[in-house]
């Protein structure tokens, strides 16, 4: 199976990934401060490409939803 290639920001963003994290906790983490920055530019893109995933996906919008690597990831 060929590696979906992934943007630099999003290799950033799986580099600091150790478990599970809010979007608030990875934002602080990488020093981001806009949200819908970090959504658009760095989550949604990581989510796509297979290397992230949510810990509620029936439910993307709860407050506590956290994000973890995949297999891919």
């Amino acid at each position: 199976m060929k590696k979906k290639e992934v943007t630099p920001k999003v290799k950033r963003l799986l580099s600091v990934i150790t478990g599970d994290h809010s979007r608030n906790e990875l934002q602080q983490i990488l020093s981001l401060k806009d949200a819908d920055h970090f959504r658009k530019t760095y989550l949604l893109p990581a989510i796509k490409t297979g290397c992230l995933e949510m810990t509620r996906p029936d439910k993307p919008k709860s407050r506590l939803q956290k994000y973890r690597l995949t297999v891919e990831g």
